[in-house]
């Protein structure tokens, strides 16, 4: 009878981890498959973003450099960081790229098309560094870029969004999120020059 009992138990015990491990493996691919943690989608190189002309930037011809990704405006208080933005470019162009990203979910500070943007800032900041499409950051839909940069689960550790305009990440050689930088960091100045 004890060795009856014993069979019986361990048969229910090997049964109930059978039926563990069978609904774990369903669980776990039926994640990948819908596009779980493992998303093809969470590297920087993936990322689909075109230029203020409407063509698509190739991000893996960035693989190498650095990257600085800048929310821009306009008609913003931080808007003379063109100067300096332009400045870091012109200095470290062989190792970085940056992209100006217009956006004007921050006090409408970006209300411009596509021209009067880009003649704005050739005009009055000589900007030759990439300028994208403007893009979506707190209204929907959001950018896919800024998704990835405030997505842990995509970029492996940040969760901010831009607080307002002018906000910087960078992304280093291997396309990996490094530093968040808010508004008033200069691009010229201590916390992003030692980066080189």
């Amino acid at each position: 009878m004890i060795f009856t009992n014993f069979k019986i138990r361990h048969s229910l015990l090997f049964s109930s981890t059978l039926v563990l491990v069978i609904m774990m493996t369903t669980f776990l691919n039926s994640r990948l498959l819908a596009g779980g943690p493992s998303n093809n989608m969470n590297s920087f190189y993936d990322l689909k973003l075109n230029d203020i002309n409407g063509k698509q930037i190739d991000m893996l011809s960035l693989k190498g450099k650095k990257v600085l990704l800048v929310n821009v405006a306009s008609k913003c208080g931080y808007t003379d960081q063109y100067d300096d933005l332009q400045e870091l470019y012109e200095t470290h162009s062989d190792k970085l790229e940056i992209i100006g990203i217009p956006c004007n979910d921050f006090g409408r500070q970006e209300p411009g098309n596509a021209d009067e943007i880009k003649n704005f800032c050739k005009i009055n900041y000589g900007v030759t560094f990439t300028l994208s499409e403007k893009q979506r950051i707190k209204s929907d839909p959001i950018s896919d870029v800024y998704n990835w940069l405030s997505d842990p689960d995509l970029n492996g550790w940040n969760s901010s969004l831009p607080s307002w305009n002018f906000c910087k990440y960078m992304i280093d050689e291997k396309g990996e999120l490094t530093h968040y930088f808010k508004s008033g960091v200069d691009p010229n100045g201590k916390e992003i020059l030692d980066l080189f």
